[in-house]
């Protein structure tokens, strides 16, 4: 986001005579049939929550069809601003690879600048009042549906391609599968809708490792500086790398977002482009998505920001039509299931693995929120840190690992401390699929009393509390008589969460 939080996907750029042409690339394989190109349809995913006005139908349209429609080996010339406008889609030539080669560029470059030098051309002709060419004639004909005869003039300074992502997006479906289920529920408990949890789709592909140009990193690509904000980020954890911690502080920054701009459209545009940059497009054009794409000029207001919100829709779009877009189907990763641990002490990895008869790589490979520092035993691992375990590690060993001596903690540095409020940890932790249907249970060497409570502490949320108690939110919603939509609690409030 920017100024607050800066948001770049994953692009390669090249110049071009005077035109910065962005390629976003399509990094992942898939395999599978190809619908036609042409294929339209007006339904494009609009609701109450997320309205997609006149304005931007065009970009959704466009979106729409590099997720679920253009294949990676299909490149789509186009007007940057005026997105119905699309000069062709045109089969890349030779073998088809995750980048472009030199003789690909080549040829791009050439069908680049044949547009750039027929829309100068056109644009001359129309000035002087000349006679239009055939292909004049075709080229002004795309515009009469889209920004109109007048936006011809300066579309050589528009021009751009774009890659088809058909089967990336295939491929982000199926790693979907494993977050889904919980991000919805961890979106619901901050009063976010739901649909929010498809936002990976465009931040990152659901790639675990992700990191743009300008340090943005995860699933949910997060900056530095914000993630600090939200989650724990420095040198030996950063639970940016986390997809589902990531998620509980992507959903309080949208839940923030929406609080201070009132409107869905712009909170999820603010997720790029920042909460300050879309205030003032609001003070200036009203609230508006479409009014504001159209006509707000804000510094760093360009591409990426404008198309942002147009992203999200046709993700939605695509995502939850995959059967339609993708008739092949889909193979959808099963959901997370490994154990959560919220650890009651500080102590080294290896200490932690050989309690749970585990290895130090392989609980490495589960917690990508473990920098070097952490996984080479060089740094100790917070109380308090969230850890995941190999699938039934609670169950079978059925206790927290002990406190570790000081002489051996004194052997590394010593953990920074969170950087976001956390509670006490306890021992009562649960895989998350557990969590959706297991009361709480005994664990360690303490019997759990009959009734157990939970006060809840300043920036707790619902999940959060849910989260550390070994409950799902529906479940701790249960207990405390609380309806189905419930969220609000509040801190020093007492919560039931065993009995």
């Amino acid at each position: 986001m920017r100024p607050d939080y800066h948001h770049s996907r994953l692009a390669w750029t090249f110049p071009i005579a005077l035109l910065a042409i962005t390629l976003i690339l399509n990094g992942c394989s898939g395999s599978g049939g190809k619908r036609d190109r042409d294929d339209s349809d007006n339904d494009v995913g609009a609701s109450a929550t997320f309205p997609v006005p006149t304005e931007i139908k065009g970009n959704v349209d466009f979106w729409r069809h590099v997720y679920g429609v253009w294949s990676r080996g299909e490149v789509a010339i186009h007007d940057d601003e005026h997105m119905g406008v699309i000069y062709e889609v045109a089969k890349i030539p030779g073998a088809i690879q995750a980048g472009y080669s030199a003789s690909q560029k080549d040829w791009l470059d050439g069908r680049l600048s044949d547009y750039i030098s027929a829309l100068r051309g056109l644009e001359e002709r129309i000035r002087s009042r000349q006679t239009l060419t055939s292909r004049d004639k075709d080229l002004l004909e795309k515009f009469e549906n889209s920004g109109g005869k007048v936006a011809v003039y300066g579309a050589a300074d528009r021009l751009r391609a774009q890659r088809g992502l058909r089967e990336r997006f295939r491929r982000s479906l199926e790693v979907s599968g494993r977050y889904d289920q919980t991000f919805r529920e961890i979106m619901q408990s901050h009063n976010v809708p739901a649909d929010l949890a498809y936002l990976p789709h465009v931040e990152s592909s659901f790639q675990m490792n992700a990191k743009s140009s300008v340090g943005a990193s995860g699933v949910w690509q997060f900056m530095p500086a914000t993630g600090r904000i939200y989650m724990t980020v420095n040198d030996n954890i950063d639970e940016r790398y986390d997809p589902i911690l990531a998620a509980d502080g992507a959903a309080r920054y949208l839940s923030q977002a929406y609080r201070r701009l009132k409107s869905w459209p712009l909170a999820i545009t603010s997720y790029n482009h920042g909460q300050g940059g879309m205030a003032k497009a609001k003070a200036q054009h009203g609230d508006q998505i479409g009014k504001i794409v159209k006509n707000y000029n804000g510094k760093a207001f360009g591409f990426a920001s404008r198309n942002y919100y147009a992203e999200f829709i046709a993700a939605r779009e695509v995502a939850h039509n995959a059967q339609r877009y993708f008739p092949e189907g889909v193979n959808y990763e099963r959901p997370w299931p490994y154990d959560r641990l919220v650890l009651a002490h500080t102590m080294p990895a290896t200490n932690l693995a050989r309690y749970y008869g585990t290895s130090t790589a392989q609980l490495a490979d589960l917690n990508l929120h473990w920098r070097d520092a952490v996984r080479e035993g060089r740094a100790n691992l917070p109380a308090g840190s969230t850890i995941w375990l190999p699938e039934g590690s609670i169950r079978r060993v059925g206790s927290q690992p002990p406190p570790v001596s000081a002489s051996l903690l004194a052997r590394n540095p010593s953990p920074p401390k969170p950087t976001t409020p956390r509670v006490a940890a306890v021992a009562n932790t649960q895989s998350l699929k557990e969590q959706s249907t297991a009361p709480a249970r005994m664990v360690a060497t303490k019997v759990i009393p009959k009734t157990r409570y939970h006060v809840v502490q300043p920036q707790e949320t619902l999940y959060r509390v849910a989260a550390i108690n070994g409950l799902s939110v529906s479940e701790l919603r249960r207990l405390n008589q609380m309806g189905a939509d419930d969220n609000n609690i509040q801190p020093g409030q007492k919560l039931k969460v065993g009995i």
